[in-house]
C-alpha cells in the first residue's frame, strides 16, 4: 500500500475518532481512553498473574494502564491529532507495516482488570488495528485480581476466572451471578471439564456469528444485554449446533423469534402477578376486546405422567372434566402425558390442532417455551410459580391462605403441643405454606409447635411423626372434586390409637375453576389485554376469593369449630383476614414482622424461612431425593445456588 494510502486511512481513523469525542462530550462523558492508574490502587489487587502471550479481544481494549498520550487518543483508540505530527507519521508508518508483508509482529504489552485490558506498550498499534477491525490483537498479558468484595461486578469477575481456567476464552461476559457456570452446562460440559483447542476455536467461530448478528440488531434497542446473556436466552430454546448449521437468513429469524425473551432478561423484570381475576372490561375497551372474542377453543392438557398414576395429575384432570361441562359448546380438551419426549408430544397436541397448551408439571416448561416460539399463535399456561418467561404463562394458588385456616382448626381441636406436617418439596411457596399453618395453629393454641417433615427426603415422613408420638399431621391437599373425599393420609387428619385417621381440616384444590376463568379471558379477548399490560409474561396467583383453592372441613367436627373455619373463610375470601398481619418471629430470633407490616406478594412467594414455632428446616438440593431435584432445581426456595448440570433445564 501506498504512503498516500496510509494517510487516508489515518484521516478516516481521525474522523472515527473525532466523532466518538464529540459524542461523548455531548452526553457528557470521559471522551479518552480509561486509565487504569486512575482506576485502581495497589490496596485494591489481591494479585497478579503472568498469563504469558494472548490473543487479546480488541473490543475489550478499553485503556491505557498510565496517563501519558491519552490525548491522542479518543475512547475507542482512534487517533485525534493531525497526521502530520510526530504521533501521527509513527501512526501512518505502523499502518504500512501492518499492510506490508511483514505485517505488525511485536505483540503488545498490557495489563487486565475485571475482563478488561489497559495497555502499557503499543497503543498506536492497538489504534492501527482497530481501525481495521481486526478481531484480536497478540499481547503479553498480566492480570490483576481483584480484592474479594460483595460487589456483583467483583464476584462474577472470580466466576469468570474458574471459567477462563477451563476455556481459556476471554469473549464471553456476563454481569449476572452464576451465567458462567450455566454456559458451561447449556455447552454440554462437566463443570470442570477443560476445553480442547478445537472446542475453542469451534465455540468461537459460532460465537461471533452469533455475536454480529445480535449486535446489529441489539443496536436498534440500546438493550443492557451482553452477547453472552443474549447466548444464554438462545440456548434456553435453541441449540449451540444451530448457530453453525444454520443459514444467516434463518439465524436472524431464530432471533427475531426469541427476542421477546431477550428483551425481558434485559429489563431484568419479573412477570405481572395476576393475583386475583379480573372483572370483565367495559366501556370504550370492552368493545374493543369484544372484536377480539372466539367463539370455541381447542385445548391440550399435557402431563408429566397419566392421571392413574399420580393425585396431582388426578386433581389437574377432575379441572380438565370440570371445565368441559361448564364450557361444553365452547372447548374441546385432549390429553396428553409427556414423560420423556415433551417436546414432540407438545408438537403433536399443535398438529392436533391445540389453540391452548395447558402443561401440568414445572418441568415442562422448556418444552412449552420452545414450543412458544415456534408457534407463537399457540397460547401456553405451565403450572409453576415464579417462572417468569416470555410466551409462556404460569399459573399457581395461594396455599397458604387454606393452609393457616387449616392450623386454625388443628389448634381449636387439638389440647397437643406438637402437630405434625409433612411438606412435599423445598419450592417457592412452600415455606409461606408451612409458616402460615403455623400461625393458624399459634393463634389457637399458642404453645403449640409444628413438626415439619418433607416426603422429598429419604423415609417415610408421616409414619417417622406417628413414630415420634403425633397424632395430628397435616398432610398434602386434596382436589375439590375427588370422590373418595379426604383420601388417605390427605388433608389434615387425626390418628386413633386404633390407627384409624380421622379427617379434620383440608385445602381443596379446585383447578377446573381456575381453567375456566382463564379460558373465559381468551374466548371474551381479554387474555390478550393482559398480557400487553405486561408486554411479555404473566403469572396467575389467585387465592381463596377466586374459588381455585379452599378447605375442606370435616363433619366430625364440632359445631363451634366448623363455625370457626367458616368464618375464617369467610374472612379470607373477602380480603379481611392477613394471615402474616401479625408479630412474627423466625427461628432464628429475626423479627419479620412487628405486627404492622403486610408482606408482599413476592415476599411471600419468596419466604426462605420458618417460624419460630416450627421444628425442622428447609432442605437444600443436595439433601432431596434424585426424584425431586428436578422440580427443587426449577423452583427451589435455594434454586440460585444450585450449580448448573449439562443435563438439567437451563433457565
Amino acid at each position: 500500500m501506498s504512503l498516500q494510502e496510509c494517510i487516508d486511512q489515518y484521516k478516516r481513523a481521525q474522523k472515527m475518532g473525532q466523532k466518538y469525542y464529540r459524542a461523548a462530550i455531548a452526553r457528557g462523558e470521559y471522551p479518552y481512553p480509561q486509565v487504569l492508574d486512575e482506576i485502581l490502587n495497589e490496596s485494591m489487587i489481591a494479585g497478579r498473574t503472568n498469563l504469558g502471550l494472548v490473543e487479546i479481544p480488541t473490543d475489550l481494549i478499553v485503556g491505557t494502564r498510565a496517563a501519558g498520550r491519552r490525548a491522542a487518543f479518543a475512547g475507542n483508540f482512534m487517533p485525534l491529532l493531525p497526521h502530520d505530527t510526530e504521533f501521527g507519521l509513527k501512526w501512518i508508518a505502523l499502518c504500512g507495516a501492518h499492510l506490508s508483508d511483514e505485517g505488525i509482529r511485536e505483540p503488545i504489552k498490557c495489563y487486565e482488570y475485571l475482563g478488561r485490558f489497559y495497555v502499557e506498550e503499543g497503543n498506536k498499534r492497538v489504534s492501527v488495528l482497530k481501525s481495521y477491525d481486526a478481531p484480536t490483537i497478540p499481547g503479553r498479558v498480566t492480570r490483576l485480581i481483584p480484592v474479594w468484595s460483595e460487589d456483583n461486578a467483583v464476584q462474577v469477575y472470580y466466576e469468570f476466572l474458574k471459567f477462563y481456567e477451563l476455556s481459556h476464552v476471554y469473549q464471553v461476559h456476563f454481569s449476572r451471578l452464576g451465567s458462567y457456570a450455566k454456559l458451561q452446562a447449556a455447552l454440554g460440559f462437566e463443570a470442570d471439564h477443560v476445553w480442547t483447542e478445537d472446542e475453542q476455536a469451534s465455540f468461537l467461530s459460532s460465537y461471533h456469528r452469533f455475536r454480529s448478528i445480535y449486535i446489529e440488531r441489539c443496536r436498534a434497542e440500546h438493550l443492557n444485554l451482553s452477547t453472552g446473556g443474549a447466548l444464554l436466552v438462545w440456548l434456553q430454546v435453541y441449540s449451540f449446533e444451530d448457530i453453525h448449521t444454520m443459514t444467516t437468513p434463518e439465524l436472524e429469524r431464530a432471533l427475531a423469534a426469541i427476542w421477546q425473551d431477550i428483551r425481558f432478561t434485559a429489563d431484568d423484570r419479573p412477570s405481572t402477578l395476576l393475583t386475583a381475576p379480573e372483572e370483565s372490561e367495559k366501556g370504550v375497551l370492552g368493545k374493543l376486546l369484544s372484536t377480539m372474542r372466539t367463539s370455541h377453543i381447542d385445548i391440550a392438557f399435557v402431563h408429566g405422567t397419566s392421571p392413574e398414576k399420580s393425585t396431582w395429575v388426578m386433581g389437574h384432570d377432575l379441572g380438565r372434566q370440570y371445565l368441559e361441562k361448564e364450557l361444553a359448546d365452547k372447548v374441546s380438551t385432549k390429553t396428553y402425558v409427556a414423560r420423556h419426549n415433551a417436546d414432540e408430544v407438545m408438537e403433536q397436541a399443535i398438529a392436533e390442532g391445540a389453540q391452548l397448551i395447558i402443561a401440568t408439571a414445572p418441568t415442562l416448561m422448556s418444552a412449552c417455551r420452545k414450543a412458544s416460539v415456534l408457534h407463537p399463535n399457540v397460547k401456553f399456561l405451565n403450572c409453576a410459580l415464579s417462572l417468569p418467561v416470555a410466551g409462556v404463562r404460569t399459573y399457581y394458588s395461594r396455599l397458604y391462605e387454606a393452609k393457616f385456616i387449616t392450623g386454625a382448626v388443628v389448634g381449636a381441636v387439638s389440647a397437643e403441643d406438637r402437630i405434625g406436617y409433612v411438606g412435599r418439596y423445598p419450592i417457592l411457596g412452600a415455606p409461606a405454606a408451612i409458616n402460615a399453618f403455623a400461625l393458624g395453629l399459634r393463634m389457637t393454641n399458642p404453645d403449640a409447635k409444628v413438626v415439619l417433615r418433607w416426603s422429598c427426603l429419604p423415609g417415610d415422613p408421616a409414619a417417622d411423626l406417628i413414630n415420634d408420638g403425633i397424632r395430628i399431621i397435616s398432610n398434602r391437599e386434596t382436589s375439590a372434586q375427588a370422590q373418595n373425599g379426604f383420601g388417605a393420609q390427605a388433608g389434615t387428619y387425626q390418628i386413633l390409637d386404633n390407627g384409624t385417621c380421622v379427617p379434620l381440616a383440608s385445602p381443596r384444590w379446585n383447578w377446573g375453576k381456575l381453567y375456566e376463568k382463564i379460558v373465559l379471558s381468551i374466548l371474551e379477548g381479554s387474555w390478550q389485554a393482559q398480557g400487553d399490560r405486561s408486554q411479555v409474561a404473566v403469572s396467575y396467583w389467585w387465592g381463596m376469593n377466586s374459588g381455585v383453592i379452599d378447605v375442606q372441613l370435616s363433619d366430625q367436627l364440632s359445631a363451634g369449630v366448623r363455625q370457626l373455619g367458616l368464618i375464617l373463610q369467610h374472612d379470607m375470601m373477602n380480603g379481611v383476614l392477613d394471615p402474616f398481619h401479625c408479630p412474627i418471629v423466625d427461628q432464628s430470633g429475626i423479627i419479620r414482622n412487628d405486627g404492622e407490616g403486610r408482606f408482599t406478594p413476592d415476599e411471600i412467594m419468596c419466604m426462605d424461612w420458618l417460624c419460630d414455632n416450627v421444628e425442622g428446616h428447609i432442605p437444600h438440593y443436595d439433601e432431596v431425593l434424585p426424584m425431586s431435584q428436578s422440580v427443587t432445581r426449577l423452583l427451589g426456595v435455594f434454586r440460585d445456588e444450585i450449580p448448573p448440570e449439562k443435563e438439567a433445564i437451563l433457565l
